[in-house]
């Protein structure tokens, strides 16, 4: 049985879904950014943390600047969730047109090997929007990951929207995930994972603008496993209803070295092209949880 705040929490995501994607685009677009602005001028944690966050991405910003910078990045967080709630409504042909990606024939070239490919992407703009655009500009569907959310009935939301949109959707926890992300490579298919947040105690340490955070090593672990091509990806927003993103060059599995000094080595490959792209971009980066062990320790003391 979910608590009182656990349904509150699922109803009001429903509203969310069952209501915003009824608005029409400008509308959903003026709501997103009201709510926006008000979350920020509230202050709360999330928005302090995004401002803790952004510093680190953005060392010389002052206090003026990372307002400013934690202000858009909050609207940027909300445009992304009117988005979803949009998204299993849009015309897939859209798609092609609002959504542009810089060196996809990368991409192309790789699912053309047949080894199977593994895009592993940060909190930038809208992930499942890139989602939408390999499965329906491309024509590739793809299978990927989701964190088990509280309450369940919210987890099974979030899962039921992204199979609408043609992803296979496996639960993060179990540990039967891996084995089937391998199968579905070995067969050559598409994975994509959203890596720039480590969710296990089996984590990468990486340097990331200058200091010590912790990945997922599954991406690397996959392409080695699988042997598969490991390609970093990441996103930005246009003026409405623009997205662009990059696919950067393969990661490739490292020729010496233990099992343990590649995933070590291709992690930090790909924390360094998502540190790229943040720093393009930091308004874009949705990052509004402890990230840095430096950040996390400070928690537990």
């Amino acid at each position: 049985m979910g608590t009182a705040q656990d349904k509150l929490v699922d109803g009001l995501y429903g509203l969310g879904w069952a209501g915003v994607k009824k608005l029409p685009e400008p509308a959903a677009v003026a709501l997103g950014r009201r709510i926006a602005d008000y979350a920020w001028k509230r202050r709360g944690k999330s928005v302090l943390r995004l401002e803790s966050n952004l510093a680190r991405v953005v060392p010389d910003a002052g206090p003026e600047r990372l307002r400013e910078l934690s202000k858009a990045g909050m609207r940027s967080y909300m445009r992304y969730w009117m988005e979803s709630f949009r998204l299993p409504t849009m015309d897939p042909r859209r798609f092609g047109t609002d959504v542009e990606f810089e060196d996809e024939n990368i991409l192309r070239d790789a699912l053309a090997s047949g080894r199977g490919v593994v895009v592993a992407l940060p909190h930038l703009a809208n992930w499942d929007l890139a989602g939408a655009w390999a499965i329906g500009h491309i024509g590739v569907p793809f299978t990927t990951v989701a964190e088990r959310l509280k309450p369940e009935t919210l987890y099974d939301r979030f899962v039921a929207y992204r199979e609408s949109l043609g992803m296979e959707v496996l639960p993060h926890s179990g540990g039967a995930a891996f084995g089937t992300l391998a199968r579905r490579l070995r067969s050559g298919g598409l994975v994509c994972l959203v890596a720039d947040r480590d969710l296990s105690a089996s984590g990468v340490e990486v340097d990331f603008f200058g200091a010590k955070a912790r990945m997922p090593a599954g991406p690397a672990l996959l392409a080695q496993h699988a042997g598969a091509v490991l390609l970093p990806a990441t996103l930005y927003y246009g003026e409405t209803p623009k997205m662009y993103g990059r696919i950067h060059p393969e990661v490739e599995v490292p020729k010496a070295g233990t099992r343990a000094e590649k995933t070590t080595a291709m992690t930090q490959a790909v924390a360094d092209a998502f540190a790229w792209g943040i720093a393009e971009h930091p308004e874009d980066w949705h990052m509004l949880q402890r990230l840095w062990l430096e950040d996390l320790e400070e928690r537990t003391q």
